[in-house]
């Protein structure tokens, strides 16, 4: 199973993009880079996966960041 949730935009050539899916067998949220260039497109190494066991805590540490 894999879903893509969205993408955000980081450079001309850039875009994180955020997916739900199962990689070995563990449900989870993926954030990773996807570039756009002359000699490469596709995913890059950098980003991040968050286990479904660790949603709820990630998601709680999201919501509390305030730029005031």
């Amino acid at each position: 199973m894999e879903k893509e949730i969205g993408r955000i935009k980081k450079s001309d050539t850039t875009d994180i993009v955020i997916k739900i899916d199962d990689y070995g067998g563990v449900e989870g949220v993926t954030i990773r880079e996807f570039v756009h260039t002359d000699t490469y497109t596709g995913f890059t190494k950098n980003g991040t996966r968050i286990p479904k066991t660790q949603w709820d805590e990630f998601s709680k540490l999201i919501q509390s960041v305030s730029f005031d």
